[in-house]
């Protein structure tokens, strides 16, 4: 089956990502503030706000995780599981307003800035540890992401960036971000150590600011064209077409359409040839029941039948 199929069992997975990056993130941005009220530097007061926003995004990531998995009811046939998407979107705003925006800032307002004092030794220290809590976080997510792209044969970085995942998408990404984000405040740090020039720490504040901002919009397209209703890739069609072609009843397939309603879930509308001649007060029950035994693919949310008209022509797989 596709990369849906199994997307629900993983569920644990991505709980367990976001709960890592909670505890990593809050322990650097309190590690990250100290440091910069200790040496004043503007690329670590950038650092701090990212960690932060980081930290208070994990909250959103959380509240999608729960929200996502609810079942469906009266009121959400197809479930409540874009309600992952809402929020893992709040959460990349917080990236892009506090995050980015404080960071571009600070490093303005602190670009012709008089050198002040700095510790040095202080903010290198807590750059190393950082980036250490940093990189196992993202380990987590890359190997959550890994181990369900090499089932797929699909490379690890497009299956998370392109997935239904929204929160290890968003996990993978602010967690990436933050390493580079590390590398550019150690090299904006020491260019000021050795140069005695305070504006090239203000650039490092102004250039994570700009990587953060990058890194939002970035999310926030992703969820959006979740949110408006995307349909899955081709590959993904033809291996629910090669899946619903398995069962007994069907003959062929004239129409499919599939979108995603959350996480792992879809919502499935076909036209179908069914086996035999059948009558028409026999159809409609025989349809009901192949509604039923598609809906228990692991990814189907809600499927939908209708027989195909005379005369369509029927879809063959890789063609789509």
């Amino acid at each position: 089956m596709s990369d849906d199929s199994n997307e629900k069992k993983d569920n644990g997975g991505s709980m367990l990502t976001v709960i890592i990056a909670f505890c990593a993130n809050l322990a650097v941005a309190i590690a990250k503030t100290v440091a910069a009220v200790l040496t004043g530097s503007a690329s670590l007061v950038a650092e701090s706000a990212h960690s932060w926003a980081d930290t208070g995004n994990q909250i959103f990531l959380l509240i999608a995780e729960r929200r996502g998995k609810k079942p469906a009811d009266a009121k959400h046939p197809t479930g409540p599981g874009r309600e992952a998407y809402v929020w893992s979107m709040f959460a990349a705003f917080g990236l892009f307003s506090v995050g980015s925006a404080v960071s571009i800032w600070h490093g303005i307002s602190s670009l012709f800035a008089e050198e002040a004092e700095s510790s040095y030794l202080v903010g290198y220290i807590v750059l190393g540890v950082s980036f250490l809590f940093e990189g196992t976080s993202f380990i987590q997510s890359l190997r959550q992401g890994r181990a369900r792209a090499d089932k797929l044969d699909r490379n690890t970085v497009e299956y998370v960036m392109n997935g239904p995942n929204p929160t290890l998408r968003a996990v993978f990404a602010e967690d990436a971000s933050a390493l580079i984000g590390i590398v550019i405040a150690f090299a904006a740090m020491l260019t000021h150590q050795l140069t005695g020039i305070a504006a090239f720490d203000a650039i490092g504040s102004i250039l994570v600011g700009i990587l953060l901002g990058i890194v939002a919009i970035v999310l926030i397209d992703r969820n959006r064209r979740f949110l408006v209703g995307e349909t899955v890739t081709p590959e993904i069609l033809d291996d629910f077409l090669t899946a619903m072609l398995e069962v007994p009843s069907i003959d062929s397939v004239s129409y499919l359409h599939i979108e995603y309603v959350g996480p792992g879930s879809v919502y499935l509308v076909a036209a179908v040839d069914l086996t035999g001649d059948d009558r028409e007060s026999q159809l409609a029950d025989r349809l009901r029941r192949t509604e039923v035994e598609i809906e228990k693919l692991e990814a189907v949310q809600e499927v939908v039948l209708t027989p195909s008209a005379q005369g369509q022509e029927k879809l063959e797989i890789g063609k789509q």
